[in-house]
């Protein structure tokens, strides 16, 4: 099957529009599942990364801290606070080297800087240990895709997001930029 891009966007401009973020749900007493509830909902106002700040000055066992550093980093990612969400994302993986999220948010960073190769690479690896969004983490890979000049797996990845989350307009409308041809 041929795939072509019926429109020549850039990767960032549709990071500016909107790569998807992988939050980590930590439930429980104290201010971490708040912070892990602001980090859901799409927040990143000072007050939110603040409360994320407060939280991990709380007694936290390893899982909650890097949850917890995850969604601060999120927060920091959309905020545009980059080097800060960056750190956030590595102190999560030294602690869990498992954690699935922390990986894509870093594969994210790596678009920002137009590391598509690095994107890709740190995506697939969130990917492979599993996340609790993986249709956000398939979305993040399209683009990635995308930014390598790779049509058809970023045509496959947004399929595979809208499959995952159908209720999900992002990968719908992603795809209406792609015309198939033949098979």
């Amino acid at each position: 099957m041929r795939i072509l891009a019926a429109l020549a966007a850039s990767v960032v401009a549709l990071l500016a529009a909107g790569s998807a973020s992988a939050s980590v749900l930590v439930v429980g007493e104290g201010l971490a599942p708040a912070c892990s509830r602001a980090a859901f909902a799409g927040r990143s106002d000072r007050k939110s990364i603040a409360l994320c700040s407060q939280a991990l000055e709380e007694g936290l066992d390893t899982a909650d801290r890097a949850g917890t550093l995850v969604n601060r980093g999120v927060m920091m990612m959309r905020s545009h606070a980059y080097r800060d969400a960056r750190r956030d994302f590595d102190e999560a993986i030294r602690l869990r080297p498992d954690l699935g999220e922390a990986f894509v948010n870093r594969g994210v960073l790596r678009m920002a800087d137009r590391d598509y190769a690095g994107a890709l690479a740190e995506i697939d690896r969130g990917i492979s240990l599993g996340v609790d969004e993986p249709a956000k983490a398939f979305y993040n890979r399209a683009l990635a895709q995308e930014g390598l000049g790779d049509a058809k797996g970023a045509w496959t990845d947004y399929r595979k997001a809208q499959e995952l989350d159908p209720e999900w307009e992002a990968p719908a409308r992603q795809l209406r930029r792609f015309q198939v041809n033949g098979s």
